[in-house]
């Protein structure tokens, strides 16, 4: 099976402190540790610190190669200050940096000069650079960064978003942003573009973005996608928040195949076992082990 992706990620290698990721034939699983009292997902259940600590670990047991910790949720509400959301995600960083790579969702310079100097391998920005001064912290930082596609302001509502051509718009978007990102001295190969599911998108512009996420590919830098129990599965689907999970698993499948290579994750060893598989019906991986039909005796 011959896939576009195949061909513009050859000798795709994502360069960040605590270790490179090649993901020419391999798809990374990151995953979410919220240290907010307010997520969608999890209602604040990884607020306290102890309870972050140990749900990155578990993370990394299950197979995830990276954990984005972040201390302000998305969607618009109260603003936090600064110094509370550096208070939330540097002590998580501190923790888990000695064992993976950390990223930290955070569209403040202030908190993701903090974060790497803890040891944050990678920036996760969902306003997509929306301050350049954020390039110009992980440049000097040395860190990587994820460019997310969203259209409002931070924090803030953006109704009824209209698009003439969603995925033209969001890759003219993740371009120029990039662009952005390599003047200000970010290597390319530090770069991830994520197009922004559920991000200032309906439902049906969500499943188009989806769909057409290959034209994507060939925008110069891996692609994550965050789909993991978003609003378009559940409308899709007609699925509350807790019953999401085999169609965020089909959303991460189909966009393997058509090009991301991180997927971020709430359900961390479903996602794993789900792009593994993935990986070996491509023959990008071998079996973790081979003993049906390989014995005389047979073992049917």
């Amino acid at each position: 099976m011959t896939l576009l992706s195949d061909r513009v990620l050859a000798d795709c290698l994502l360069e960040v402190p605590g270790g490179a990721l090649d993901l020419s034939r391999h798809i990374a699983v990151m995953a979410i540790v919220n240290r907010t009292p307010d997520s969608f997902y999890d209602r604040g259940a990884t607020f306290a610190l102890d309870a972050a600590v140990a749900a990155g670990i578990a993370a990394v047991e299950a197979g995830a190669e990276i954990v984005d910790v972040g201390g302000v949720k998305f969607a618009p509400g109260p603003p936090v200050p600064v110094e509370e959301e550096i208070a939330r995600v540097v002590p998580v960083v501190r923790e888990l940096a000695p064992i993976t790579r950390v990223s930290v969702d955070t569209f403040h310079p202030e908190v993701a000069a903090a974060a790497i100097e803890a040891g944050a391998a990678i920036i996760n920005d969902t306003t997509g650079l929306h301050d350049p001064a954020m390039a110009d912290v992980v440049a000097a930082g040395g860190a990587g960064v994820v460019i997310a596609h969203s259209l409002a302001a931070p924090r803030t509502q953006h109704p009824l978003p209209h698009y003439d051509d969603v995925i033209g718009d969001v890759a003219a978007f993740l371009s120029a942003r990039r662009e952005r990102a390599l003047a200000r001295g970010v290597p390319a190969e530090r770069i991830v573009l994520d197009p922004g599911h559920d991000l200032n998108k309906n439902t049906r512009q969500t499943l188009e973005l989806t769909r057409r996420l290959e034209e994507l590919a060939v925008l110069g830098s891996p692609l994550l996608v965050a789909l993991s129990n978003k609003d378009f599965v559940g409308e899709t689907l007609d699925r509350e928040r807790g019953d999401r999970l085999s169609g965020s698993l089909a959303a991460a499948v189909y966009c393997a195949l058509h090009g991301a290579r991180v997927v971020r994750a709430h359900n961390v060893r479903e996602t794993v076992d789900a792009l593994r598989m993935v990986e070996a019906i491509l023959g990008w991986r071998a079996p973790a082990y081979e003993l049906h039909n390989t014995r005389p005796e047979g073992n049917d």
